[in-house]
C-alpha cells in the first residue's frame, strides 16, 4: 500500500511541469536557462500562437500555484473561485498591455532567466500588424528564397545583440541561440523556418480582419472602408502595395490555414489579384480592396 502511495506521488510531482524549476530549499524559481524559458513557454502556449490565454492560462496558474509544495503533500487542486482570484491578481501585476493574456515578455517578467535573447527579438520588433511582419521576414530573408536558412537566423541574432550589448556575443552562444529558436520554432525539423513557424516566433498582435467592423463586410460605408484601408496603407500614398498587400494577404490566409509557407503566400496572393486587381498593376486601391471584402463577406466561413 506504502508503495502504490509513493508511485501516486511520483507521478503527481511529474504532472506539474513547473515544479521541476524550483529550488528544493528556498521554493523560489531558479535561475532559467534561454531553452528552459522557451519549454515552459510552449508547454502552456498549446496552440503555439504566441500568447498564454484562455485555459493555458488557466493551467498556468494552476501548476504556478500547486508548484509551490515540493513535498507532494497538501491540496494539488485549484478551486475555481480561487482561480479566478489569482487570475485577476496576476493580469493586474503583468498583464501590461491588459489584454487579458500574457505574451512572452509578460512571462519573463516572472520567470527568472539568465538568457533573454529571445525577448529581444520580440521587444526590437514589435508587430503590431501584418505589415509589419512582412517587413521583419524581408530583413530576415535575405537570399529571398522563401524561407530563413540557419545561416540568415544566426547573422540576425548577431546583430541584434551586438545592437544591444557590443561585440561580446561569442560564436558558441551564437550557434546555441540559433539551435535552440530553431529546436523550438521548427515543426518540420528540415533546418530553416518556414513562414507560418516565423510568425510562431514572431507573433503579429493582432490580425485586421478579425474586427468587429469586417463581420458585415456588405454593410460596409464609405468612412468603414477609408478605416480599413487605412489599416493596411501605412505609407499613406491611396494604394496597398508590396510589405502592405503582403500583410493584407497573410492577415487573409490565417483566416483559413494554419500551416504555409512563403510559396502558398505568393500564390494566394496571385489568386487574388487575377480576380480583383482591375488595372493589372498588382496593387490594390480603395475600390479593389472593397471588392475583397465583399467577396470575404460571401465565403462560408466568413
Amino acid at each position: 500500500m506504502a508503495t502504490t502511495v509513493s508511485e501516486n506521488q511520483r507521478h503527481r510531482k511529474k504532472e506539474n511541469f513547473l515544479r521541476q524549476f524550483r529550488d528544493e530549499q528556498s521554493k523560489e524559481f531558479k535561475q532559467l536557462t534561454a531553452i528552459q524559458f522557451m519549454e515552459i513557454w510552449s508547454h502552456y502556449d498549446t496552440d503555439g500562437n504566441g500568447f498564454i490565454e484562455g485555459h493555458e492560462l488557466d493551467n498556468l496558474l494552476r501548476e504556478l500555484a500547486a508548484s509551490v509544495n515540493l513535498s507532494d503533500t497538501g491540496p494539488e487542486v485549484i478551486s475555481d473561485s480561487v482561480l479566478r482570484e489569482l487570475k485577476e491578481c496576476f493580469l493586474e501585476a503583468y498583464d501590461e498591455n491588459a489584454d487579458g493574456r500574457i505574451e512572452i515578455g509578460e512571462l519573463a517578467e516572472i520567470l527568472p532567466t539568465e538568457e533573454n535573447f529571445l525577448l529581444l527579438f520580440r521587444k526590437d520588433n514589435p508587430l503590431d500588424s501584418s505589415v509589419d511582419f512582412m517587413k521583419v521576414w524581408k530583413q530576415f530573408d535575405t537570399d529571398c528564397s522563401g524561407y530563413i536558412e540557419a545561416d540568415e537566423l544566426k547573422q540576425f541574432i548577431k546583430t541584434l545583440l551586438n545592437r544591444r550589448q557590443g561585440n561580446k556575443i561569442t560564436e558558441e552562444k551564437l550557434i546555441e541561440y540559433t539551435d535552440t529558436i530553431l529546436h523550438i520554432f521548427d515543426a518540420n525539423g528540415d533546418g530553416k523556418l518556414q513562414f507560418s513557424e516565423m510568425t510562431k516566433l514572431l507573433p503579429v498582435k493582432e490580425n485586421f480582419l478579425l474586427r468587429p467592423i469586417f463581420k458585415g463586410c456588405s454593410l460596409l460605408t464609405s468612412q468603414d472602408l477609408d478605416k480599413v484601408f487605412q489599416l493596411y496603407d501605412k505609407d499613406g500614398n491611396n494604394i496597398i502595395e508590396e510589405e502592405e498587400l503582403d500583410g493584407f494577404v497573410k492577415d487573409l490566409m490565417d483566416l483559413v490555414r494554419k500551416d504555409y509557407d512563403n510559396d502558398d503566400l505568393q500564390q494566394f496572393k496571385r489568386s487574388l489579384l487575377n480576380g480583383c486587381d482591375i488595372n493589372r498593376d498588382k496593387k490594390l486601391s480603395k475600390p479593389e480592396l472593397k471588392m475583397v471584402l465583399l467577396a470575404l463577406s460571401q465565403s462560408p466561413d466568413a
